[in-house]
C-alpha cells in the first residue's frame, strides 16, 4: 500500500514540476539559459541532471506499482470440520488483477476454501501464503490492509447508518482513539460513490433493498483499500437485476481499479460472463482451473455437477452459456 501512495505523491510531483516548469518558461524566456557546457541547461539553480534523476525515480516508482500487488497462493492445503476432511491437498495460485471464480456442487469446500485463504478458518496442514508468506505469520492489522473479504450474507446492527458501516473498513488504519482522520473522510467517500451508495450515506442498513445491502458491505470492504478482495457468494438471495448489479460492480472494480477479486458463485453463466479464471471443484479436490471458456465444457459440467449440458454461444458476450441440462443417470 505504501507503494501506490508513493507513486501517487510522485505523479503528484512530477506534473506540478512540469507545469511550474512550463508557467516560467512562459513568463521568462529569456532567463532560461545554457551554461557553456554542451547540453547542459539551467533554471534558477535546477540543471538538466536534477530533472534526469527525478524521471529516473518517477519510473522507478510507476514500475514498483506493477509488481507489488498482493499475491495469493496455497499449498498443499487440507482442510476439515471436526473428522469429516473436505479439501484435501489443495494448491492453487490466485492470478493477480484479475477475477477469479469458484463453483461447483453444494458441500464440495468452495466457502471453506475461502474462509481459509481470508484465514477465518484454520487448515489442518498445508499454507496460505500471501506475498510468499504464511498468514498464519502475519498480523490481523496486516492481513486486514492487504486483504478484504465479505462473508455470506452479512448483517449489520439494527441502526446502524451505511456511513457508519463503511466507517469500519478504516479500522486496520486507526491509531491511538480510533477516530477518523481526513484520510479516513476521503477513502470512505471514495468507497461511497464509487458503488453508487452516497446518497443513502444517512440510511439505515436494515432500511435498504437487498442489491443496496450488498453494495454497502462491499463500500466498507473498499474502504480497506485493499489490492484483494474476496466474496462469498454476493449474489446470493437476490433477484436477477440486483445480481447483475452487484456483479457489474465488482467487475468495475475489477477493470477500473485493478482489484484482484475471488468469489464464489452458484450460477455458472454467470461465473462465465464475469470471471477472468474458474476454479472447478468437486469434494475438495480441483477437477479444472483455468480461463472460464476452458472450463465450461459439457466434460467439465458432467463431471463436477453430474449433469449433460446443452452449451452455447451467447451472442452479447461471445462466451459459452450453458442453456439447459438433464440429470446424468
Amino acid at each position: 500500500m505504501k507503494i501506490f501512495g508513493l507513486v501517487a505523491i510522485g505523479h503528484t510531483y512530477g506534473l506540478l514540476f512540469a507545469f511550474n516548469m512550463h508557467e516560467w518558461w512562459k513568463k521568462d524566456k529569456n532567463r532560461f539559459y545554457y551554461r557553456n557546457k554542451p547540453g547542459i541547461f539551467e533554471y534558477r539553480g535546477c540543471d538538466s541532471i536534477s530533472i534526469l534523476l527525478y524521471l529516473i525515480m518517477i519510473i522507478i516508482v510507476s514500475m514498483s506499482e506493477v509488481i507489488t500487488i498482493s499475491h495469493i497462493e496455497t499449498k498443499d492445503l487440507s482442510i476439515g470440520y471436526e473428522k469429516e476432511n473436505v479439501v484435501q491437498n489443495l494448491t492453487i495460485n490466485i492470478p493477480k488483477g484479475k477475477i477469479t471464480s469458484f463453483i461447483g456442487a453444494n458441500g464440495c469446500g468452495k466457502s471453506t476454501i475461502l474462509k481459509t485463504i481470508a484465514r477465518l478458518h484454520k487448515p489442518r496442514s498445508g499454507s496460505v501464503l500471501l506475498d510468499g508468506k504464511d498468514i498464519h505469520s502475519l498480523s490481523t492489522k496486516e492481513i486486514a490492509m492487504q486483504m478484504a473479504i465479505l462473508p455470506q450474507s452479512p448483517e449489520a446492527p439494527v441502526g446502524m447508518t451505511i456511513y457508519e458501516l463503511v466507517s469500519y473498513g478504516r479500522y486496520p488504519y486507526q491509531k491511538g482513539m480510533g477516530r477518523l482522520t481526513a484520510k479516513d473522510k476521503e477513502v470512505i467517500e471514495w468507497a461511497l460513490g464509487v458503488t453508487g451508495m452516497s446518497a443513502f450515506h444517512d440510511r439505515h442498513v436494515d432500511e435498504l433493498s437487498g442489491g443496496q445491502r450488498q453494495r454497502a458491505w462491499i463500500a466498507m470492504a473498499l474502504a480497506q483499500e485493499t489490492e484483494l478482495v474476496l466474496l462469498d457468494e454476493p449474489t446470493t438471495y437476490l433477484d436477477m437485476a440486483h445480481q447483475m448489479e452487484v456483479l457489474e460492480l465488482l467487475n468495475h472494480l475489477n477493470q477500473k481499479e485493478g482489484r484482484t477479486i475471488a468469489m464464489v458463485l452458484h450460477d455458472i453463466n454467470q461465473a462465465v460472463r464475469f470471471s477472468d479464471y474458474i476454479c472447478a471443484l468437486k469434494k475438495g479436490k480441483v477437477v479444472h482451473f483455468g480461463k472460464a471458456e476452458e472450463v465450461m465444457t459439457k466434460e467439465v459440467l458432467l463431471e463436477v455437477f453430474g449433469i449433460h449440458a446443452t452449451i452455447v454461444t451467447d451472442p452479447n458476450t461471445n462466451k459459452p452459456v450453458c442453456l439447459s441440462y438433464d440429470l446424468a443417470h
